[in-house]
């Protein structure tokens, strides 16, 4: 399973919208998912979506491939971080090494 920890207006996809509270969803993942082809099964429009997407803690790309056990952080276009300059966007090239 994979586990998605939704932030703002992102977390009317889960049964939880309470600040205080965390919203995750979990799924099932198919091997060689990416976070796009997850985002898209959530049905998150891509205009909501923001470029803040962490998998594992990682500042990363849409393209990055996903696996079982991974968990991914997901912000909406509305709540852009500021230190994303200050960051490498990690794409799918270094998750796929990792098994």
């Amino acid at each position: 399973m994979l586990e998605i920890h939704l932030y703002g207006k992102l977390r009317r996809f889960t049964d939880n919208e309470d600040p205080c509270r965390d919203s995750i969803i979990s799924i099932p993942v198919e091997q060689g998912a990416t976070i796009r082809k997850i985002v898209e099964q959530i049905g998150i429009s891509h205009k909501e979506l923001g470029s803040n997407i962490f998998l594992n803690g990682q500042y990363s790309t849409l393209t990055r491939k996903v696996k079982t056990g991974d968990r991914l952080g997901i912000f909406p276009d509305d709540m852009q971080l500021l230190y994303k300059w200050y960051f490498h966007k990690n794409g799918d090239d270094e998750h796929d090494d990792q098994g």
